[in-house]
């Protein structure tokens, strides 16, 4: 196992009476690309800063390989950052702009020509070197700034919710080539979004925040399989959850739900709430939990269908492939559900 390369330790962090981080602590390895992810206002932003030291710490330590900069100036750390708005220079052309970080280091004309050159074609922006930047589009825009941020080689690349103003396709596109980028230059980064979807397709690990704290670090399979709390899985999207009593019958767990009673496997005493995944559920299905409801809400998104059932009282959202014969809204409906798609939540 290789040594953190990162070490965040009990940071915390007030703005006057307002507590905006408490005991933020995790570890980042060599080439990881972590991503930290939570709603608005979370404190993921004050972190990067703190991080790059554009901000101090009310307590806790920054250690980079293994010493501890929580007092060294910012330039002096070597980090990159690309910010959501990462304004270009505009009186300077591409190439201008990607070297822009390499004169600043004091390198040699041949050695800046020869690295802006090996980075845009890494972007594929070699043909728009002498272009001026004011013309290119929002997502060529984007990609010079990143160009820009890794040309100087940084220890650490630093991008704080970098394609929130762009729209769905493009971001999605961009995301492929900065996590193929990133990779091919074994490049250890941190990246900042609210976007469960941006963090997923970029992260090796994700640091989900609530409210100042870490919520729970994970790989996006871990996250998104594990949720540890009904926050982190609402926050994903993640809405079936039923709470219940954990009961023992013939040696057997069995939760008693508004559903009825589910059988479960787990040590687990006392109430329980249970997370019902959106794609568990099988139309006119035998096996698993049966159950019989209305259709309340049916709504056609590309792939899937999404499609909200009332059973028992209880408000159910599933997705089903686009071709799956589901009845109308207002007609009733059977269906069961896999019982590996059901997942305890343990803590509410």
């Amino acid at each position: 196992m290789p040594q953190p390369i990162l070490q965040i330790t009990e940071i915390e962090k007030s703005f006057g009476e307002v507590k905006v981080l408490s005991g933020i602590t995790f570890d980042q390895f060599p080439g990881e690309v972590i991503a930290l992810l939570g709603p608005s206002g979370c404190g993921k932003s004050t972190l990067l800063g703190i991080i790059a030291g554009i901000e101090n710490p009310d307590h806790g330590n920054i250690l980079w390989k293994g010493s501890r900069i929580n007092d060294l100036a910012p330039h002096r750390r070597e980090f990159g950052l690309m910010f959501q708005e990462d304004v270009l220079f505009p009186h300077m052309n591409v190439f201008e702009n990607v070297a822009f970080g390499l004169k600043m280091q004091k390198k040699d004309k041949g050695y800046i020509h020869e690295k802006v050159e090996e980075i845009l074609g890494l972007v594929g922006l070699q043909d728009l070197k002498e272009r001026n930047v004011n013309t290119l589009s929002g997502g060529e825009q984007q990609r010079v700034a990143l160009a820009r941020s890794i040309a100087p080689q940084p220890g650490l690349l630093m991008l704080d919710e970098p394609l929130s103003s762009l729209d769905r396709a493009l971001r999605d596109r961009l995301l492929g080539e900065i996590r193929r980028i990133l990779k091919e230059l074994n490049q250890t980064a941190i990246y900042v979004t609210h976007d469960q979807e941006e963090a997923f397709s970029i992260a090796d690990r994700i640091v989900m925040m609530r409210a100042g704290k870490v919520e729970q670090i994970g790989t996006p399979e871990e996250i998104y399989n594990y949720p540890i709390s009904s926050f982190a899985a609402l926050f994903l999207g993640l809405s079936n959850l039923i709470p219940g009593k954990v009961i023992i019958d013939n040696n057997q767990s069995i939760v008693d739900s508004a559903l009825g009673l589910i059988p479960f496997s787990g040590d687990y005493q006392d109430s329980i709430t249970l997370l019902i995944r959106p794609d568990s559920a099988v139309i006119n299905g035998n096996e698993g939990l049966i159950l019989a409801g209305k259709i309340v809400e049916k709504t056609f998104q590309g792939n899937f269908c999404h499609v909200i059932i009332t059973t028992n009282a209880t408000e159910l959202k599933f997705n089903f492939l686009a071709n799956t014969d589901i009845p109308e809204i207002g007609e009733e409906i059977k269906f069961s559900i896999n019982l590996d798609g059901i997942t305890p939540i343990l803590e509410t």
